[in-house]
């Protein structure tokens, strides 16, 4: 069964997170490229990617997160990500992504880990989803 993936965008302080929920493979592609264009506008310190909602990620949802670091890398943005099941933060360090992202155990390390960050009030605030 395949679940179309919906990509919500908020902000804490000067980080922006993209929150997944479904699968991520190529029918996510669309939401994924507009939750980053939100999340990167304002010229977030990072971005930090939760797969806390993401039940599959295939080979093709792999080739669009390596894509998200291509573009945070290109701008000089640190990106984190929190919320891997044990199997796919397993599949992240085999495939070496977790070389390029930092993977962290919850929300609150993953956004402490921005810099800059520190400076900034930490509260949550709305945004927006797609999917």
């Amino acid at each position: 069964m395949t679940t179309e993936t919906a990509a919500g965008v908020r902000r804490r302080g000067r980080v922006a997170l993209i929150d997944l929920v479904g699968d991520v493979n190529a029918a996510a592609a669309d939401n994924l490229d507009h939750a980053w264009a939100e999340a990167t506008a304002d010229g977030p310190d990072a971005v930090v990617l939760n797969f806390a909602g993401t039940g599959y990620i295939n080979s093709t949802g792999i080739a669009l997160i390596v894509g998200l670091l291509a573009k945070a890398r290109a701008g000089g943005l640190p990106i984190r990500a929190f919320g891997l099941s044990p199997h796919y933060r397993e599949i992240f360090e085999i495939t070496r992504l977790a070389d390029f992202l930092a993977i962290t155990g919850d929300e609150d390390s993953a956004v402490g880990a921005a810099p800059r960050d520190a400076d900034s009030a930490m509260g949550t605030t709305g945004g927006t989803s797609y999917g």
